[in-house]
């Protein structure tokens, strides 16, 4: 049986850590002197700290950016919608999302169809939609035409 591999057995990959700079310890080592923190200024100083963002004095990114107000329903459905009147000028018999869409009149990202109320409609239309006014299914029906809800 092989061996296993145990706890102890583990090791960082090659060239993943490297030594801690040991500053302070003369300046045959690189980092003497000043021990990297440049000369005077508040950087130089001990128990300096800059609070998180801070760019120097510079107006920070997250200042600059404007506020956004609301938010996205990301389970919002996109309906299309289409008036009575229009229905007449499509010169269809049957009318749903699909046939709008191949005719060029609503937006092919649109996921349903609701049908308004505005305007009127002489000729028989059979419509396929997810929603109806009241007005608009009346006048679909009284034109001889069958409103039918999917």
């Amino acid at each position: 049986m092989a061996d296993r591999i145990t706890l102890e057995d583990l090791r960082p990959a090659e060239g993943a850590t490297r030594s801690s700079k040991r500053v302070g310890r003369g300046r045959a080592s690189g980092h003497g002197k000043t021990s990297c923190r440049g000369h005077n200024g508040e950087g130089q100083r001990s128990g300096s700290s800059q609070k998180r963002g801070f760019e120097g004095g510079q107006m920070p990114s997250y200042r600059q950016m404007p506020k956004l107000k609301g938010f996205t329903n990301f389970n919002a459905i996109n309906y299309a919608e289409i008036n009575v009147k229009d229905l007449e000028k499509l010169g269809l018999e049957a009318v749903d999302l699909d046939a709008l869409i191949a005719a060029g009149k609503v937006h092919p990202s649109s996921e349903g169809l609701r049908v308004l109320g505005n305007g009127e409609i002489s000729k028989a239309v059979s419509v396929k939609a997810n929603y109806f006014t009241p007005s608009a299914k009346e006048k679909i029906e009284k034109a001889g035409g069958k409103a039918e809800l999917v």
